[in-house]
């Protein structure tokens, strides 16, 4: 039911009013007493939030509504109230079409695997208690949800914004936070698609290369010194440099980074994590530990006290001291501070040495079956093997990892190294994993 970042699907198939509900019974059988509601722009966002909290109050838990915002806010709102959890209905960067649910602790960071699987279990045999009319949950709503995210957003900087020029891209989502926070800390702010639209109509919800396009040619066509985008829940951000180069994950991760550790730091980063980041923070005297792939890894991880900072390179970056949900408009503040301070982000870029990285999906008929193949291949082959998520084989001048998709009927296949003829040669030989996998699972 929960893939690697809640559950998430297209409505009325895996994504139902009649599976919100359970999971609001769910939710207030294992009893969290109070909880957060909240959602993005989707039009089925209603229908399912108002599910979520049917199962919640007529189970007895009581109900904090925060309407349309984005998903840091609805996290960071579940604190501020003293709330059990919280519920984002959102799907994320998905398409419009598809929708699900966050689930949120007290501390605001998401449900780990077994507090899922608890859900899952009472969703799946129905396992929750109705109670009568006179113990009904209540319900209220938080109307100032936005504008106290908006303030820890500004109180999260010491740097003076003005005369800096920000292009955010919303992408029709909740991320209006970000232009709103730039502009009173004196940037100069420019929106694309800033209108909440849950149809998505300015471009696809997840910030990539691709969907960045206007963003890229907007930057670089004016004076403007970074762009911003995020995805509809505001979770995710992206950047581009005054050049209109939009750059790449790892490198941000490596910006970010480096910029909160120090020596005897660590950082969180799943194992598909670019070695430019562990030699980056090598050169500081920190270091990478790694998790599996999903925001919810990365923020469990983030609870050592020796772990400043979190992020994954699809655009969810976690400060521990602020929040453990992956914040988009504080990363989007954050940057724009480090670029007023620090310098041209296209030179905080050039500063992070990257390697050849080959990337690649294969659809495949069963998942699980080709993975079980792969990873009794590798371990054949292999004394050290990380199993954790997939299988990843580090040599002593790169990486490989073969590793089945949380949401998708993919395996991907990783592989990098510090020359280009040896990430091919790596990638070359977990293709051949996949190969041989496949070819044993269409024989069985």
């Amino acid at each position: 039911m929960f893939g690697t970042s809640g559950i998430r699907g297209r409505v009325g198939d895996e994504v139902t009013c009649e599976l919100a509900l359970s999971v609001g019974r769910a939710l207030a059988a294992e009893g969290y007493g109070t909880v957060v509601v909240g959602r993005d722009p989707r039009e089925s966002g209603e229908m399912l939030a108002d599910a979520v909290v049917a199962g919640l109050r007529e189970s007895g838990s009581d109900v904090v509504r925060v309407g349309m915002a984005s998903t840091p806010t609805i996290a960071r709102a579940v604190e501020w109230v003293d709330a059990d959890a919280g519920v984002s209905v959102t799907a994320s960067h998905n398409p419009a079409p598809d929708n699900g649910l966050k689930l949120w602790t007290a501390s605001g960071r998401a449900f780990d695997g077994t507090q899922q699987d608890a859900i899952a279990r009472r969703v799946r045999e129905n396992d929750y208690a109705l109670v009568d009319a006179a113990n009904v949950g209540s319900q209220r709503h938080l109307e100032d949800a936005i504008d106290r995210h908006a303030d820890a957003l500004a109180d999260a900087v010491d740097a003076d914004l003005d005369g800096l020029s920000v292009v955010v891209d919303v992408g029709n989502g909740m991320g209006g936070v970000t232009a709103t926070v730039l502009d009173r800390l004196g940037a100069d702010v420019q929106t694309l698609n800033a209108q909440p639209d849950g149809s998505f109509p300015g471009r696809p919800s997840e910030p990539t290369a691709e969907h960045c396009g206007a963003l890229a040619a907007l930057v670089a066509s004016t004076d403007a010194d970074l762009g911003i985008a995020h995805d509809g829940d505001a979770d995710r951000m992206m950047a581009v440099t005054s050049d209109g180069e939009f750059l790449p994950g790892d490198v941000l991760l490596a910006i970010f980074a480096t910029d909160v550790a120090g020596d005897g730091d660590r950082v969180a980063a799943p194992l598909n994590t670019s070695l430019a980041v562990d030699d980056a923070l090598a050169a500081v005297g920190a270091s990478l530990v790694h998790t599996k792939v999903g925001d919810g890894f990365v923020a469990e991880q983030t609870e050592a006290d020796d772990v400043v900072f979190g992020g994954e390179m699809s655009g969810a970056w976690i400060w521990p001291d602020a929040t453990k949900c992956p914040d988009g408009p504080l990363a989007a503040v954050r940057l724009a501070a480090l670029v007023a301070t620090d310098g041209p982000l296209s030179e905080l870029a050039d500063a992070i040495e990257t390697y050849p990285t080959r990337r690649e999906s294969v659809e495949v008929p069963d998942k699980a079956a080709v993975m079980a193949h792969v990873a009794e291949a590798v371990h054949a082959d292999f004394d050290a093997v990380d199993d954790r998520d997939g299988v990843r084989v580090d040599t002593d001048d790169g990486w490989f990892l073969v590793r089945a998709s949380g949401t998708q009927p993919l395996v991907r296949v990783t592989a990098e190294a510090r020359s280009s003829a040896r990430s091919e040669t790596l990638a070359a030989r977990a293709r051949e994993y996949l190969d041989d996998a496949l070819a044993a699972v269409e024989a069985a």
